[in-house]
């Protein structure tokens, strides 16, 4: 059954809707990836000469409009006429849909549009007709024929928000034979958990969408007091020079009558979005018609259902001599409701609307995906990008599934000048070379957001330093108040010369470092025991070039010590004293294989693990009134895996074969039954 789960291609656009203006082109103009190449630094290696040439990239989708103008050589003759159409089953995977058209203009386009890497090599696989839904088994399939195909990079703008254990295996696999994997995050953010396979696999390079270069990145920020609130720049709007602080003033629904009583001039308008029977329609021009006509210097609307929006001052209905007079943003209602509960007794405000490239898409998809590792990777940009359309034209979209293939470009670039960096090796060069990214009020983004950062491929190309792992997570706990970790150090040139080694400051929790031959150690310390999750950096410094390592803390409120003896683990709860019940699950890391044991304060239990390698260990400790988590990772570094019992090399867990036996029993006996009567 999980073999036909329908996959979505992201075709999620800025805030649930996609811009596709198309763009009309005289004999004077040449359309660039302008605005997101240069921005991301692709501008640096071709300046020096390389351009993916030599760099075979698959890319699964919906194919690809193989008559575009873009797509061929200078000769006439088609560049992109290998691959797979899994769809009809031929070997010509021409697009229907236009998706798979518009990721690979950004990744190769060569004529009047130029991509990331005009030169790499194309192969496409079909896997959907009509952008929709796409089976799972022909995502496999193109998978394994890519491998097949022996291409160098996989690109990926397609998933569900959930766990595929087909599709990360053979995610997997592509990975093991060399091929680097670029999946797009997906576009149900902003809420979190939303990355899911194959974007969510350990292994792949995920990437999330940020805005675009300065003309394509309006963000907004207010705040009343010390309260900041997420606003969102309504479609229309423009930027401002200065910011407006200035009082604000609740009014209703902000159409013409409820400014009968209302004194609005020169401060800021909050209103609600709707009006005040569900049937009554105000469009959000009239609100700023209205709000503007009165004195207001702006206007803000907050939405009447939960959850923030995004707002269209220009629409279908508006007169074609309207222009916006004062800058309008959108809000929760959430949010509304506070701020209107904070006008009671504070009205002054400042509102500002600016270009903020670095912001990410509210609709890019955020993690956690697990405990032992983060996700999303990093983030480049997914917002009003110009690519190659399926009439032969130019459109402008958004979607993360236009982030991830300026990061497949950028990977092929990387390989040209060094063809035998592992996928691993990639991975870490642009994980520690991106960009720290800020939101609106200049807080760094969360992991779970932005990853690392925003790529850097003039720093990723400059990049002579490979750290292994690029991230670290510490788990500590009142019980465990310090952990070390080792980054093994790999330098291309033959020479370390870290020059500076920092830490980004932290309030409970204190690092040391020290470097040895090719092992930089780092040590985290508890100075302060408070639960929860710290996110934190280490940057170095070497021959000038600054790499940024991420670090999360985990400070754990319950404790546990692991055991081994000859591969075998047995655990014991040091925190709480009073613990009643754990349940403990061991992933490897490596396979996905789970196991889980369960031990009471009289009832000891332990694990024999046979194959070497990093285990993921997930303990749930229950006491009278509550329950606590608590992660650990372990090594088992000598294999055994020659040894290891028939059943454990069955993918059916135990109570599974129990039930299967029960059945087999119940069939035989029903059948000797039929036989004695018939």
């Amino acid at each position: 059954m999980r073999n036909f789960l329908f996959f979505t291609l992201l075709i999620g656009g800025l805030f649930s809707f996609v811009i596709t203006n198309f763009v009309t082109l005289d004999e004077n103009y040449e359309l660039l990836l302008d605005n997101s190449g240069p921005y991301i630094g692709a501008e640096f290696p071709k300046q020096l000469g390389f351009t993916g040439n030599g760099i075979k990239i698959g890319v699964i989708d919906t194919g690809i409009n193989l008559s575009h103008p873009d797509f061929f050589n200078q000769d006439g003759t088609s560049r992109f006429l290998k691959g797979y159409d899994f769809v009809d089953n031929d070997t010509f995977p021409q697009d229907t849909n236009g998706h798979g058209t518009q990721v690979t203009g950004i990744i190769a386009a060569d004529g009047q549009l130029k991509g990331i890497a005009p030169m790499a090599e194309i192969f496409s696989y079909r896997v959907s007709s009509d952008g929709e839904s796409v089976p799972s088994n022909l995502i496999i399939k193109a998978i394994n024929q890519a491998v097949e195909d022996k291409v160098d990079i996989i690109n990926i703008s397609l998933g569900v928000n959930m766990t595929h254990n087909k599709i990360d295996e053979a995610v997997n696999n592509a990975i093991n034979q060399g091929i680097v994997v670029v999946a797009a995050a997906g576009n149900s953010g902003p809420d979190k958990s939303t990355i899911g396979s194959p974007a969510r696999n350990p292994n792949a390079i995920t990437v999330g969408a940020t805005y675009n270069n300065q003309d394509s990145s309006m963000v907004s920020t207010l705040e009343v007091g010390e309260t900041q609130f997420q606003v969102l720049p309504m479609l229309g709007t423009d930027t401002i020079s200065d910011p407006i602080s200035t009082d604000i003033v609740f009014g209703k629904y902000s159409r013409e009558n409820d400014f009968e009583d209302i004194d609005v001039k020169g401060k800021i308008v909050l209103a609600e979005r709707g009006g005040e029977s569900s049937d009554e329609i105000v469009f959000f021009s009239d609100k700023e018609i209205f709000a503007s006509k009165n004195g207001a210097k702006g206007l803000i609307v907050y939405n009447n259902q939960p959850g923030i929006f995004f707002g269209e001052l220009i629409h279908e209905y508006v007169s074609e001599d309207y222009y916006p007079s004062i800058p309008t943003v959108s809000m929760a209602r959430e949010e509304g409701l506070k701020l209107k509960k904070i006008l009671e007794s504070e009205t002054t405000g400042t509102l500002n609307i600016f270009n903020h490239p670095d912001f990410i898409a509210t609709f890019s998809s955020r993690g956690p995906v697990s405990e032992f590792y983060q996700k999303p990777d990093l983030v480049a940009p997914g917002v009003f990008v110009n690519t190659t359309s399926l009439k032969n034209f130019y459109n402008i979209t958004s979607g993360t599934s236009y982030a991830a293939p300026h990061v497949s470009g950028a990977i092929a670039l990387l390989l040209e000048k060094n063809p035998n960096l592992t996928p691993h090796e990639i991975k870490s060069i642009l994980v520690t070379t991106s960009d720290v990214i800020t939101d609106q009020y200049k807080k760094e983004f969360e992991f779970d957001a932005g990853g690392a950062g925003r790529i850097d491929l003039e720093k990723a190309f400059n990049s002579k330093l490979i750290f292994n792992p690029p991230k670290l997570i510490f788990n500590l706990s009142e019980h465990k108040t310090s952990e070390e970790h080792e980054i093994k150090i790999n330098s291309l040139d033959g020479i370390i010369d870290i020059q500076k080694v920092e830490f980004s400051d932290t309030d409970n929790v204190e690092f040391n470092y020290e470097i040895k031959d090719e092992i930089l150690s780092i040590t985290s310390k508890l100075i302060k025991n408070e639960p929860g999750n710290f996110e934190t950096r280490t940057f170095i410094t070497n021959s000038d070039i600054v790499y940024q390592i991420p670090i999360m803390v985990r400070v754990n409120e319950a404790s546990i010590v692991v055991l081994e003896t000859e591969n075998e683990l047995s655990f014991q709860v040091k925190q709480p004293l009073d613990w009643e019940y754990a349940k403990i699950a061991i992933t490897n890391s490596e396979t996905f294989e789970e196991r889980s044991i369960s031990i009471t304060p009289k009832k000891f239990e332990s694990l024999k693990l046979y194959d070497a390698g990093k285990y993921w260990i997930e303990v749930n400790v229950k006491t009278d009134e509550n329950t606590f988590d608590v992660y650990e990772v372990y090594e088992i570094k000598k294999d055994m895996s020659d040894q290891k019992p028939i059943v454990e090399n069955s993918e059916l867990p135990e109570r599974a074969l129990i039930i299967l036996g029960i059945i087999f029993s119940i069939v035989i006996v029903v059948g000797l039954k039929f036989r004695k009567n018939y």
